[in-house]
């Protein structure tokens, strides 16, 4: 073998090496990890709860159920929670990323849910049967609002996608943010920096 070709061979071998160390450094940093689902049932999210100021009682009473009414409904919810940090999270039961991030919200929920208000926006499922098995599947500590064509969701999030997550402070200051969370540590970044500022 020529001196040119074991150069490019070693060269291509520390590259490879290099690779590899730094995958295994950012696999086991966990910052991008995805939250599996926790093992709770809704008994156990409401008792972890208990004694929560009575706004947030009342979402914890409803609990990973799907509530009608649409925009209107989503409206007065939020008027009854003025002065209170709000996280609305925009989801569908046929969404991927959605599923990825749902052990974050279910972690984070239980977390700052004396707190912080957790609501969630069921969006364009065809039928309540898939949004309800999500639930059940994934259950959430806080209700969501079944908004079959969309509007309710766009209304919230001034997005067509999923998912999207709506932050209010108690002043009422929103900021909105497209796409999935992967990590349970940005998703609580972002309620401290949007929600509880």
């Amino acid at each position: 073998m020529s001196p040119r070709r074991i150069s490019i061979a070693v060269g291509g071998a520390a590259v490879a090496v290099l690779l590899a160390v730094g995958l295994l450094q950012l696999s086991g940093s966990g910052a991008t990890a995805p939250s599996g689902p926790v093992k709770l049932t809704l008994a156990q999210m409401r008792a972890e709860l208990a004694g929560s100021p009575p706004p947030l009682a009342a979402l914890h009473e409803q609990a990973g159920e799907l509530l009608e009414g649409g925009a209107r409904a989503v409206s007065a919810r939020l008027a009854s929670l003025r002065g209170v940090p709000v996280v609305i999270n925009k989801w569908a039961s046929w969404c991927e990323p959605c599923r990825e991030e749902i052990g974050s919200f279910q972690r984070v929920s239980l977390k700052f849910g004396r707190e912080v208000a957790f609501i969630g926006i069921n969006s364009l499922d065809t039928n309540h049967t898939d949004a309800l098995s999500f639930l059940h599947s994934f259950p959430v500590s806080y209700p969501s609002y079944y908004d079959q064509s969309g509007q309710t969701g766009i209304a919230i999030t001034d997005s067509s996608f999923v998912p999207v997550t709506v932050f209010y402070d108690p002043r009422g200051r929103e900021y909105i943010r497209q796409g999935p969370y992967l990590s349970q540590a940005k998703l609580e970044q972002d309620i401290r920096r949007y929600a509880l500022a």
